[in-house]
């Protein structure tokens, strides 16, 4: 029997354990990573080359998006990638589709369907929750023009600002931020002050509120917004 490798991604330990215990049931997965937010997933999977990488989006210091971006971006041959959310609305969607991943599963799912996704997209082929389906199908009915690309929400930013926007929004200080990172001071700085002049914001609250707006975190639980 084929073993497909994954990498399970999720910042809830528990998550993580009952989505390993149940795969290794199965019998033909092999979970070869944990990792609990999407810097520890991107850095495994460029070290371990998981055959599907599994990622919710709400994870700190990289969320789900920015990390799917990165590896599909970062490693070769790419991982197929699976987003396992409890997140389902368009906003969110939008933007997985853009990113080009092999499927979408919300929460809810069941096991049996998880594991069917998995063994989909390892095969080569997409795998959506019928919710998310859905709306991709009326999306495209509705807008026939669309180009693909996430409209509401899309972040005009590089890599690096956009990094530096969610640990910045997480409480991160410049010193914080360039620790996590690998670089100085004078550079988080640098982009911090090119995110603001993009997005025509003047403080942090300010980031903040446009980051959770924008999906980039869930919500803020370290700062206060004013």
């Amino acid at each position: 029997m084929t073993q497909i490798t994954v990498l399970l991604a999720d910042d809830h330990t528990i998550v993580r354990e009952g989505l390993r215990a149940m795969l290794e049931a199965e019998g033909d997965f092999e979970v070869v990573a944990e990792a609990a937010n999407g810097r520890e997933a991107v850095d495994l999977t460029q070290t371990l080359r998981p055959a599907v990488v599994v990622l919710d989006i709400a994870m700190p210091q990289l969320n789900g998006l920015e990390a799917a971006r990165q590896i599909l971006q970062r490693v070769v041959p790419p991982p197929r990638v699976l987003i396992l959310s409890a997140h389902g609305d368009d906003a969110y969607v939008e933007q997985v589709v853009a990113l080009g991943v092999a499927g979408y599963l919300v929460k809810q799912t069941s096991a049996h369907i998880l594991a069917k996704a998995i063994r989909e997209v390892y095969n080569g082929k997409t795998f959506y929750s019928p919710s998310v389906a859905r709306r991709l199908v009326d999306a495209r009915q509705n807008s026939p023009h669309r180009t693909g690309r996430a409209k509401k929400g899309a972040i005009p930013l590089t890599a690096r600002e956009r990094e530096v926007l969610q640990l910045v929004a997480e409480g991160g200080a410049n010193k914080q931020v360039a620790a996590a990172l690998g670089i100085s001071i004078k550079t988080v700085e640098k982009h911090r002050q090119s995110v603001m002049k993009k997005l025509n914001i003047h403080d942090t609250a300010g980031l903040t509120r446009y980051a959770i707006s924008a999906g980039v975190i869930e919500s803020c639980v370290q700062c206060t917004i004013t």
